[in-house]
């Protein structure tokens, strides 16, 4: 081998060493970038996961609350009903012993789910007692 086939030989491994130094550089760096590109993406999905969730709950949450009020609604309405069917029947009751000389006394009391009324009707000697329970229309 002469000289100069030898300078060309060594020069030609040199330049081969800087390109395949130079590629796996940019290789490497490539591949940080991609890894932080992943990262960022990886990032995003779960934020878009996160308000998904937080916006599944924030509408079951409306779900329920819609749910709870109608049931209160419905379960006042009917507790109205019967306060008022009671009041009606204590005010013709009273006014009935006002005109027939006897008296009503009685009580109601609400336990949970259903309404207890009690009543004693006196006119003159005769008495009748009325007790009755009235379920309410609960749910649970």
């Amino acid at each position: 081998m002469t000289e100069r086939s030898a300078a060309v030989f060594i020069q030609a491994w040199w330049r081969g060493t800087l390109v395949r130094r130079t590629l796996l550089h940019a290789a490497l760096r490539a591949w940080i970038i991609q890894c932080w590109w992943r990262q960022v993406l990886a990032k995003l999905l779960a934020k878009r996961r996160r308000m998904v969730l937080e916006f599944y709950v924030q509408q079951e949450w409306a779900a329920v609350r819609l749910q709870s009020w109608v049931r209160m609604w419905h379960v006042r309405r009917c507790y109205c009903r019967l306060l008022n069917a009671v009041r009606i029947i204590q005010v013709y009751w009273r006014w009935h012993s006002c005109h027939s000389r006897g008296f009503i006394e009685g009580h109601y009391e609400l336990k949970e789910n259903q309404l207890n009324v009690q009543l004693e009707i006196s006119l003159g000697s005769q008495a009748c007692k009325v007790q009755q329970c009235i379920p309410l229309p609960l749910k649970e």
